[in-house]
């Protein structure tokens, strides 16, 4: 098995539909999936972030409104047939080899295949798929066609289809999709262009085609209303490839810097490059993603799910995605379950996100941020204060939750009350806090999104004798939104709702410190004090309930239901209401030890005012466990989350199977449908903040890991406040950036050099001999680690620095030593520096190791400055000359006793930080007599300028001075 590449042998037509979500490629801003240019099955979809529609349909004899992301036209049809034959269709084809790879590295889907016609004429096929992430409106597909025992012609029909619509999911079917209207289809030279408008949105897209052929010839396109095709004849000559390439733009008119979508289209496809260079820039641009992105396990098996998981993640959520007015689709830009829409799921992506890609996660708070006014007006239109933010979003913030849903069980379309999922803003909210602990910066419009959300549940919490109580809402588990027999839907007092709103006051106040700019109200923060402090919490047989109510539901008969996920579509179809039994889909109250530690949730629950005793928690998590059917992907992230430190190998199975759980469409067929990716960042950050431990605090960043015993070495690059740092562990210890330890502050020194130091570090190992972990182990640190300053340009720390370079046998200025010819300090200051004035003895503690410093003097020439290396040896400073030189004439008077006053002056800059310090001192220099140089030579001192250098120079400090420049 590769690490880095999903193989599927064979034509599976029953698995095509997970095979073509799986096998989409994107790059933030679109993604098409990866359904064969031809034949049958095949489900394709393109689809553009943020690109909604608004259509009314006819249920049930009422008419809802549901917004869809769009089906955008099709740009992969491609066909193909050899002479006298009908176009090549898989599922009707004589097939000799059948396969699709898709190479995770790289962001590329190669189709080979080799089939027989009923001539006997052998014909090998590779196909290679790129969406641009270098070139965001750029994709492309390379064919080369090989006649093996046959020469002749091969006829190709490219085509660019606007017929399409919103069939991707059967249980919508019964719903209008055809979204797109208004079709007209063009060529302009040798290239072929469709447009369509969107029904209701009015989003003008734009496909254009380039079709380059290395032999033969082409038609011009033939134009019909809705689809435009392009024939093409090779002439293949036996055993010598012969290649095709379709190069298509996708423009809309949501694009900036765009005129009309038609015109900028045809200017991307025109000028974008041959399909070597394409890809080639394409594969340039993974290879520094995947750089920032790397979370390095072991074992080819648990690597390549943790990779498939990346991939998709940054395919639905790239740099390109952080200038976009997009959200975190629920299924990413795969298929159309959930209808494209943004959920809560950005609560399991942007934790990973801030600390690798801050500018992806900022980008994702502003498409909430876009959407405050949205989310105050429904506030205010349901009596509350502050913002409420929609359980569904999509284009413009409105809440887009079906007002009814279907019951494939049963047949049945139900009411939906899913919109009272009120938590959502908690999970916008405690997206902005981790954002801000992972990058030190909070806004004024981050800021004033928190307030406001802290607004809204302060208003939604009612004083009732003595307690606070937040009254008609869902929790996280979605089963329960009644109480059994109730005329309205919600229920009171939600346990993870609670907690987590008293969690919100204490952020509230620490937001409004931070930003002096976003004024609370007055007498607000008492208010929002006040109820953190009496929000009401149940409890029932020695564990957190989940809402007020829960102790008095039935118990399920979990025999006759084992094995079934979705317990609330059995039960409704066998005429029963999932309301009436304690059951949950997925983890609601355990949502709690996923967001807190135990620390957190242990001080919120004292802090309003109950008593907690050790087991609480262990009880809890075991009580809902036993009640949980784990109806959603979620669930098997947050129950390894909550396991780890109680169940380790529970805890490992549940991480496996939350890892593996679009692989293998452990849901049973909703993956064809699309990707679960709050389920895909879950397990990102279940590696990273739960088994690696890596927590961002105000005060710094802390590592506790505690990795389950089939989980061996973990490492991963991060960015913490603009840090890049290298995180590995194993069971014995934690490490930053190669050293052993269990915090890092923000204001902690990291060296960086100017030259490539990875080469540098090859160079010396190879000279040696050694191996990559003798040197590992000689310097105290992981082979993980030296491998990554290998082959990344990164910043370690001094002492990793130091004890690298003796492992070596060589000095750190060695190893730094690629900046020869550039002077130090020549980047921007740092954005708020301060000047500390240091005493003498802290002046001398930094000159004390050597190195080079400066002499400054009055020569016969003028004023005089000349670098020297000095060593500090019995409190003086000693350096060496050559005799007959400027520093032996110019520096002595001719009279005995009687030295000339120089100055001498050292510094150090930080480059990454833009910090350093300055050391002066002004002392009189004397020559020494050759019957002392024998002891002065023990000082080590060594002139980098070689030659014969004898004379000796001592300077005596009698003004010591110094100053050191703090970026932070």
């Amino acid at each position: 098995m590769s690490a880095w590449t999903l193989t599927y042998e064979g034509f599976d037509p029953e698995g095509e539909g997970l095979r073509e979500a799986l096998c989409t490629l994107g790059n933030g801003r679109f993604a098409t999936r990866g359904a064969t240019p031809d034949g049958e099955p095949r489900t394709p979809g393109t689809y553009l972030a943020g690109c909604y529609d608004r259509l009314d349909s006819v249920v049930a004899g009422h008419t809802v409104t549901n917004e869809d992301i769009v089906h955008l036209p099709d740009w992969l049809p491609l066909w193909f047939a050899t002479p006298g034959t009908d176009w090549f269709r898989p599922q009707a084809a004589d097939l000799l080899l059948y396969r699709h790879e898709l190479d995770l590295r790289h962001g590329v889907l190669v189709r080979l295949l080799r089939w027989r016609d009923a001539e006997g004429r052998v014909t090998r096929v590779r196909q290679r798929r790129l969406v641009s992430m270098a070139d965001p409106y750029l994709a492309a597909q390379e064919c080369t066609f090989t006649a093996e025992n046959w020469s002749g012609p091969l006829r190709v029909r490219a085509a660019l289809e606007g017929r399409v619509a919103n069939e991707g999911v059967a249980r919508y079917r019964d719903l209008r999709g055809d979204h797109l209207t208004c079709h007209e289809t063009g060529s302009e030279d040798d290239l072929a262009w469709l447009t369509a408008v969107t029904r209701s949105s009015h989003v003008a897209v734009t496909l254009a085609a380039r079709i380059d052929a290395e032999t033969g010839t082409g038609a011009r396109p033939v134009l019909a209303g809705d689809h435009i095709t392009s024939d093409h004849v090779l002439d293949l000559a036996e055993g010598r490839p012969s290649r095709l390439v379709k190069t298509v733009a996708l423009t809309s008119s949501r694009d900036p810097a765009s005129h009309d979508p038609r015109s900028s289209a045809l200017r991307h496809v025109r000028r974008a490059p041959p399909f070597p260079e394409l890809l080639a820039r394409h594969m340039a641009a993974w290879e520094r993603l995947w750089r920032r992105a790397r979370m390095d396990v072991d074992g080819s098996e648990l690597s390549q799910l943790v990779h498939v998981n990346i991939f998709h993640l940054l395919q639905t959520l790239s740099p390109h995605t952080a200038g976009l007015d997009a959200g975190v689709p629920a299924r990413g830009l795969h298929g159309e379950a959930y209808r494209g829409h943004v959920f809560w799921d950005e609560l399991f992506v942007l934790p990973w996100l801030a600390l690798r890609f801050p500018e992806i996660s900022e980008g994702l708070l502003r498409y909430r941020w876009r959407r405050l006014p949205e989310a105050m007006d429904a506030a205010r239109l349901a009596g509350h204060d502050g913002a409420m933010f929609p359980w569904q979003s999509g284009s413009d913030g409105r809440e887009e939750t079906q007002v009814l849903h279907l019951n494939p069980k049963s047949g049945r379309w139900l009411p939906d009350d899913s919109r009272l999922q009120r938590h959502v803003g908690l999970a916008v909210a405690y997206d902005v806090w981790q954002h801000f602990l992972a990058t030190g910066s909070m806004p004024a419009w981050c800021a004033e999104m928190l307030l406001e959300i802290a607004r809204f549940f302060a208003s939604l919490a009612v004083e009732i004798d003595g307690r606070y109580e937040i009254r008609g809402v869902m929790g996280p588990d979605e089963y329960h939104d009644a109480y059994p027999g109730a005329d309205s839907p919600g229920l009171d007092n939600n346990a993870y709702t609670n907690v987590m709103t008293a969690w919100l006051m204490r952020r509230a106040r620490e937001a409004a410190a931070l930003c002096p700019d976003v004024t609370p109200r007055p007498g607000e923060l008492d208010r929002w004090d006040d109820v953190g402090r009496r929000l009401r919490v149940d409890f029932h047989d020695g564990v957190i309930s989940q809402f007020t109510g829960y102790a008095g539901l039935e118990e399920l008969d979990w025999d006759r239901y084992r094995g079934v996920r979705r317990l609330d579509r059995a039960l409704e179809a066998d005429g029963d209401d999932v309301n009436r039994y304690k059951a949950s889909k997925q983890a609601d109250t355990l949502m709690l030890c996923y967001l807190l530690t135990g620390g957190e949730l242990t001080g919120l629950l004292e802090h309003l005012g109950y008593e907690v005793d050790d087991g609480l928690i262990p009880r809890t998590i075991a009580y809902y466990l036993r009640r949980t059917s784990h109806g959603s992907t979620l669930s098997a992230v947050v129950h390894a989350w909550a396991l780890a430190r109680l169940d380790r190998e529970r805890s490992w199975e549940f991480f496996i199977e939350a890892l593996q759980s679009d692989l293998k469409d452990v849901q049973g067929g909703t993956t064809a449908e699309g990707i679960h990716l709050g389920a895909m960042g879950g397990t990102l950050d279940l590696l990273q903040r739960c088994y690696l431990g890596v927590e961002p605090r105000r005060d710094g960043l802390w590592l506790d890991p505690l990795l389950p015993d089939r989980l061996g070495e973990v490492s991963m690059p991060i960015c913490y406040r603009g840090r890049p740092l290298f995180i590995d562990a194993d069971h014995q210890e934690a490490r930053v950036n190669g050293v052993a330890c269990r915090t890092f502050k923000p204001g902690e020194a990291i060296m960086s050099g100017t030259g490539d130091l990875g080469r540098r570090i090859i160079h010396h190992r190879e000279r040696r001999g050694l191996t990559r972990e003798q040197v590992a182990e000689h310097a105290g640190m992981s082979a993980g680690y030296l491998k990554y300053l290998e082959e990344h340009a990164d910043t370690p720390d001094g002492g990793t620095l130091y004890r690298l370079a003796d492992a070596l046998g060589t000095t750190v200025d060695e190893l730094l030593g690629g900046g020869h010819d550039r002077p130090p300090g020549r980047g921007p200051a740092a954005a708020h520096p301060s000047l500390e004035t240091l005493d003498e003895a802290e002046s001398l503690r930094l000159i004390a190791p050597g190195g080079i410093g400066r002499v400054a003097f009055s020569g016969s020439h003028g004023p005089t400055v000349l670098p020297v290396n000095y060593k500090l040896h019995d409190g003086n400073i000693i350096f060496r000359t050559a005799a007959g030189g400027p520093m032996d004439k110019d520096l002595r008077t001719g009279l005995d006793g009687v030295d000339i006053v120089i100055a001498f002056q050292i510094d150090h800059f930080d480059e990454a930080t833009r910090e350093g310090w300055s050391v002066l001192v002004q002392g009189p220099a004397h020559h020494m007599p050759p019957e002392e140089t024998a002891d002065l030579a023990r000082s080590g001192v060594t002139p980098w300028a070689g030659g014969d250098r004898p004379l000796y120079i001592r300077i005596t400090p009698q003004r010591v001075t110094g100053r050191r420049i703090h970026g932070i």
